[in-house]
């Protein structure tokens, strides 16, 4: 059984990963740092940290794989420089932190068009996120790019709802990698690589997420 950590476990994504993991007979321990206390399990270890400083020795680093949820959006983050802090700062932190203590895989919530080159900041921002992960030097890096995701956010996102909601109304006639992926299916396939573990880097766009 394996010893997994999530960050973003109270995020859209990142409440369903906990779920299943919490679930899965494979998994012995989670450990999700979180702002605030989550709710008690037997299988969940839950440090309450701050992110802009990360404990850097502490043990509960020490784990085999890395699930990371964290994003946000600028106006909740309320500037470009936070959120670039949220989006690649702090997952990057966690990469090194955990890679240090002896992680051997990372699986990472990037997003569709993510592209260190683009002109478009969110997207240059995961890109670059992508591409600074993959030069921690995780024997196991996946990098998982849906598109617009489905489900309820305890955050108000009403852009991105009515995004959602016009894409599943069109949804026959756009193309799979447009189509709305449920998160509970970016949580399964996040979770199924960390505890798989694949040797390399993998990039699962949207289309196969559904």
């Amino acid at each position: 059984m394996k010893q997994l950590m999530l960050v973003g476990a109270t995020g859209l994504v990142g409440s369903h990963v906990l779920q299943k993991a919490l679930d899965d007979a494979a998994v012995a321990r989670v450990v999700a740092p979180t702002r605030k206390p989550l709710a008690p399990h037997p299988k969940l270890l839950n440090p309450v940290v701050d992110f802009w400083r990360l404990p850097e020795d502490a043990d509960w680093w020490a784990v085999d794989a890395v699930i990371c949820t964290l994003g946000t959006t600028i106006r909740a983050a309320g500037s470009q420089t936070a959120f670039y802090k949220v989006d690649h700062d702090h997952p990057l932190e966690v990469a090194y932190l955990a890679r240090r203590h002896g992680a051997r895989a990372y699986a990472f919530n990037s997003a569709l068009g993510a592209d260190a080159r683009s002109r478009v900041f969110y997207s240059r921002t995961k890109g670059e996120t992508e591409r600074d992960l993959q030069a921690v030097g995780y024997p196991s890096l996946t990098l998982v790019r849906p598109g617009l995701i489905g489900g309820r956010r305890q955050q108000s996102r009403p852009m991105e709802q009515l995004a959602v909601g016009v894409s599943k109304l069109v949804q026959p006639l756009l193309p799979r990698r447009y189509r709305v992926v449920p998160a509970e299916r970016i949580a399964h396939h996040l979770l199924q690589a960390a505890l798989t573990a694949t040797p390399g880097v993998h990039v699962l766009p949207s289309e196969v997420l559904i």
